[in-house]
């Protein structure tokens, strides 16, 4: 059934397990190279991180007021950064001060108050006959704000739908279009692993990820097998992809043809973690070898009787 499917299947009907588009950071990649400490921070509304720098030095599970791209907001101290490698510079943010109790007791009635403008919300939007789904508001701690995130298939109107919000909540709106693995990045879930959904417990840092990622790591392109439950493909398509990619370039692909013991041999499996492979002779047998068997000479790949011996 499964091989069905995947005949079935072509790459114009997974493409829509894709990405449509790939959002690029308006700041420059730089690497980090102030000397002061760095801290890694975690805005837990919508479950965002950034590198942090403080003038005081900071402690895991300590909490601290500092900026963030939707504005000030109370954020979780995960940890030092003692690697920080290249970043971008939008992601470096100075925190403005410890939290105290009294932001800890603020930001209690806050998530009381985020469900009732959830609901409310809600109603609007059937009211108005929107296509459009709510995924979680939010108020902003430092300012006069409520977000509204939602998902939807294209844009939408909803300039009457804030009139209303507006005449509820006597404050600032604002309404946030997010894509469906940013959806899924905010709310979790399970995934087809059991675990927990790696774009919100792993990183939260997006990557493209596409179909060539699973074909050259020869996983099945069925849908249900490659998508999570986000409707798009499998983020950790793309965390094994690069050791994929580098194995592959010492090792023949399927269909390459050898020439051994007298016969042309056809490469028709790949088993690129263990290193081995699958070969179909003209005569009509069939051998198991593993990589270091394989040799280049003058372009064409060959198989040795034997791996070649250490030195």
């Amino acid at each position: 059934m499964d091989d069905y499917l995947d005949h079935e299947l072509s790459e114009e009907d997974l493409s829509g397990l894709e990405d449509d588009h790939v959002e690029r950071a308006d700041g420059k990649a730089h690497r980090f190279e102030t000397g002061a400490p760095l801290w890694r921070i975690k805005a837990d509304p919508y479950n965002e991180t950034y590198y942090a720098t403080f003038d005081k030095p900071l402690e895991r599970g300590m909490r601290v007021v500092a900026p963030t791209r939707y504005g000030k907001d109370l954020c979780l101290v995960l940890g030092g950064v003692e690697h920080p490698g290249t970043v971008r510079s939008d992601e470096v943010v100075k925190v403005e001060r410890l939290a105290e109790p009294a932001d800890d007791e603020r930001r209690a009635a806050d998530i009381v108050k985020e469900k009732r403008a959830f609901e409310l919300c809600q109603e609007k939007i059937k009211a108005h006959g929107l296509p459009m789904k709510l995924v979680f508001s939010h108020y902003l701690f430092d300012e006069s704000k409520v977000l509204f995130f939602f998902t939807a298939d294209s844009r939408v109107d909803f300039r009457d739908l804030v009139k209303d919000l507006v005449s509820v909540f006597k404050m600032r709106i604002e309404l946030r279009q997010i894509g469906v693995r940013d959806e899924a990045r905010v709310v979790g879930g399970c995934g087809v692993c059991g675990r927990m959904l790696c774009c919100h417990g792993v990183t939260d840092k997006l990557v493209p990820v596409s179909i060539k990622m699973a074909k050259d790591q020869n996983l099945s392109l069925n849908s249900l097998k490659i998508s999570g439950p986000c409707g798009r493909l499998l983020c950790c398509l793309a965390y094994e992809y690069g050791f994929y990619r580098e194995a592959r370039r010492g090792m023949p692909n399927e269909g390459a043809r050898v020439q051994y013991d007298g016969t042309v041999f056809r490469v028709i499996e790949v088993n690129v973690p263990a290193g081995r492979f699958r070969l179909s002779g003209e005569d009509g047998r069939y051998l198991e070898a593993t990589a270091d068997r394989f040799a280049q000479r003058d372009g064409k790949w060959v198989l040795l009787d034997e791996p070649p011996a250490a030195d």
